[in-house]
């Protein structure tokens, strides 16, 4: 069976069509537009009939490509990034070129069986596009939040002993009367940029509010660690649940699956740098809260001490653990929102 690689960018698609053992058939740029869409499709079924079709960035930049595909009857596979990385250094091509990523998302497409489809939009997308929203915003305030306390050192020695952090409204009040009387352009500054903090934490808070109203009841919720705004981004980040097999292959997208890196009579395995790190980092905070307050996971992070393992490593151990009930709990979250309609 033919196989055919997108490398999606903001503009243009670059397509790679490989035959069943991955010699190429035929190669071909194309705009990222409905014309090209079309384009790209008859392009397919002229040059590798019935072709698994393999894209790269079908959540971002190729997201309306892929879809278009699909809606045609072709076969289409999310392609995760770091494994056309891997794939790339055997293509024998110098350097890095937009016709040689595809060839490797070929390659990769024909021969990784268990590839998931690509996600369609649904409601964990919109999710999706409010989580990174927030996230967004918090990154601001953090910037703003950092330049307010470089202007406070100077302007304010000792400041830190009443409002240290500046995140709380007490503290804000506290920093804001004290700037009151201060004149000069720092002072100016420092005000302005404590109306932006406070703009923007309002901003985050009624994101974070549309977010809870969204995720309100879902079984996700249940599981100890996992609050709002994880469950969140655990439900966004996997969209469609069902594209997974298995409780593996959904550990092997988030990159908590180990890898085996076993040599002669050492049997080990290594961290996994690979998979959705966005989804990675959701499940790592909420292992990390169980580690803290969670009874049952404090007891398996010490027996997993006592066999040698390290606290980084039998807190991986634990996030690999705490993905298995996600997956469950997704699953059955998928089944009431789809009840939902």
């Amino acid at each position: 069976m033919a196989a055919v690689g997108i490398d999606t960018h903001k503009a243009t698609l670059a397509a790679c069509a490989v035959d069943d053992v991955g010699a190429v058939l035929a190669e071909r740029t194309f705009g990222s537009d409905a014309d090209g869409f079309a384009a790209l499709a008859a392009w397919i079924r002229d040059v590798a009939p019935g072709a698994i079709v393999g894209v790269e960035g079908s959540s971002s930049y190729g997201a309306p490509g892929a879809r278009y595909l699909l809606a045609t009857g072709l076969e289409v596979r999310e392609v995760p990034p770091h494994l056309s990385r891997r794939e790339r250094g055997r293509t024998r091509r110098p350097g890095k070129s937009d016709p040689g990523d595809a060839l490797a998302i070929a390659r990769v497409t024909l021969r990784e069986a268990g590839l998931p489809p690509v996600r369609l939009e649904d409601r964990t997308e919109e999710l999706a596009l409010l989580v990174d929203a927030r996230e967004e915003l918090v990154v601001q305030q953090t910037r703003a939040r950092n330049r307010l306390h470089a202007h406070l050192v100077v302007l304010l020695p000792g400041y830190g002993r009443t409002a240290a952090r500046l995140v709380s409204r007490r503290q804000l009040a506290v920093i804001e009367a004290a700037l009151a009387p201060l004149t000069g352009t720092r002072a100016e500054l420092a005000r302005e940029l404590l109306a932006e903090l406070r703009a923007l934490g309002e901003r985050s808070g009624a994101l974070a509010a549309r977010i809870a109203a969204r995720v309100a009841g879902h079984p996700v919720l249940r599981l100890p660690g996992v609050g709002v705004l994880v469950g969140a981004r655990l439900i966004a980040e996997t969209g469609d649940v069902t594209r997974f097999r298995s409780p593996d292959a959904f550990a092997m997208l988030a990159g908590v699956a180990p890898i085996p890196a076993s040599s002669g009579e050492t049997r080990r395995m290594r961290l996994n740098r690979g998979g959705n790190r966005r989804l990675n980092r959701a499940l790592y905070s909420a292992a990390l809260t169980q580690a803290w307050h969670h009874p049952p996971a404090k007891a398996y992070l010490a027996r997993q001490r006592s066999r040698g393992k390290s606290w980084a490593e039998a807190l991986r151990c634990l996030k690999h653990r705490t993905s298995r009930p996600v997956f469950r709990l997704l699953q059955e979250g998928q089944l009431d929102w789809a009840a939902d309609g």
